[in-house]
């Protein structure tokens, strides 16, 4: 079982960055892959990116790339988003999702294929 807290959401300027964190419990976080997705009103659930347990692959949606990055600190059970250059666009509730390790692929982009899912963060970008 895996419980998952986000933070470091909040209001910014376009053009500013944000910094979020997805803190984990349980000792086996580091055989879990991770990812990012987010929800805006009216809107369905949106992949962000994601990392695989070894930290050494990662996946970005194209409407991120370039702008947003994924990372993990194994050590301190922690995932995080860095986004800069922020667009109104990017507005929405962003959410940490978690899938243990398995043999072979999956696909990341899918929401059904995580288990684990924390209760978001609020990012607001002001134009």
């Amino acid at each position: 079982q895996v419980q998952l807290v986000e933070s470091g959401g909040g209001l910014v300027q376009a053009g500013g960055s944000l910094r979020l964190s997805c803190a984990a419990s349980g000792r086996t976080f580091s055989s879990y892959h991770m990812g990012w997705f987010r929800q805006a009103p009216g809107k369905e659930r949106e992949f962000v990116a994601a990392i695989r347990w070894s930290g050494f692959y990662t996946y970005y949606a194209d409407s991120v790339k370039g702008r947003f990055t994924i990372s993990r600190d194994n050590a301190k059970n922690t995932v995080y988003l860095q986004m800069n250059s922020l667009k109104p666009e990017d507005t929405a509730v962003y959410y940490c999702a978690a899938v243990p390790r398995t043999v072979g692929s999956m696909s990341y982009e899918v929401p059904g294929e995580y288990d684990y899912w924390g209760q978001g963060t609020q990012v607001t970008v002001s134009s």
